[in-house]
């Protein structure tokens, strides 16, 4: 599987949202760039970094122990991507908030870490 590195996801509490983009956008100085219509509403921003992207999103952990956090990987051929982590045993998660233009599907590394995987349309 050839994979590139398309954008991180980094989570905070709806709390502290405007304290982060504050973060990112002010004090890191990173350029903010348009979230795709259906994403808007969600809260959050993201950011162009060079050639790939810091996504930042609101999540809320209590009673979870798992994140959304994660990082995303574009590949070639999707189909065989998943073809690929089915036959190693890795449980896949289907994409459960579409986005435009994006075909994508989650697995979890072994410490439980969320991936990723994407390809454009």
């Amino acid at each position: 599987m050839n994979a590139a590195l398309h954008h991180v996801n980094v989570t905070v509490p709806r709390p502290l949202e405007e304290a982060a983009k504050h973060f990112y956008g002010v004090v890191m100085g990173l350029q903010e760039v348009p979230k795709p219509e259906a994403s808007r509403g969600r809260g959050g921003a993201w950011y162009q970094v060079g050639s790939m992207q810091l996504h930042l999103s609101v999540e809320d952990l209590e009673g979870s122990p798992l994140s959304k956090r994660h990082v995303c990987y574009t590949v070639a051929n999707l189909a065989e991507a998943e073809q690929r982590f089915r036959n190693a045993g890795v449980e896949i998660f289907p994409d459960d908030i579409p986005t435009p233009g994006w075909s994508r599907f989650y697995v979890r590394d072994p410490g439980g870490n969320r991936l990723e995987i994407a390809q454009a349309k």
